[in-house]
């Protein structure tokens, strides 16, 4: 993985028009030596499993503030699955009540960041979590 860049696809699904955290995030992953693909706001899970596939990315970030989390996030990891995108580290990031995290961990989803994360501990997580793979 480290002679390759690893390719990020942050993504805002659903009907929040907030983008400054992903934008943040989306930056701090780039300078970071990260390729990275941003969708724009008011993606579906259908929009954001087809950019995933056609990008051939590693990790998907996903920014919801709206709550609708436990809506949006099982639906893209049923859709990354169909595709056969099994592999594609996935990551939460927004208003995520602490109660949800555990739920969205047994969802698939490799990390959950909230507000004041700091963009240092997203970018190790990743390379770690992409590291600690079998295939890595």
């Amino acid at each position: 993985m480290s002679e390759q860049k690893i390719r990020v696809l942050i993504a805002k699904p659903g009907l929040d028009g907030h983008d400054r955290g992903a934008k943040v995030i989306a930056r701090a992953l780039r300078d970071a030596g990260m390729e990275v693909i941003y969708t724009g706001l008011r993606q579906t899970p259908e929009m954001i499993a087809e950019a995933a596939l056609q990008e051939d990315v590693d990790v998907i970030g996903l920014s919801i503030l709206s709550g609708a989390h436990l809506a949006l996030v099982p639906r893209i990891v049923e859709l990354l699955r169909t595709e056969g995108l099994d592999d594609v580290l996935v990551l939460v990031g927004g208003i995520i009540p602490d109660e949800d995290v555990p739920t969205m961990h047994e969802m698939g989803v490799s990390g959950v960041f909230g507000p004041g994360t700091n963009t240092e501990d997203i970018v190790n997580h990743i390379k770690s979590a992409l590291a600690a793979r079998p295939d890595a």
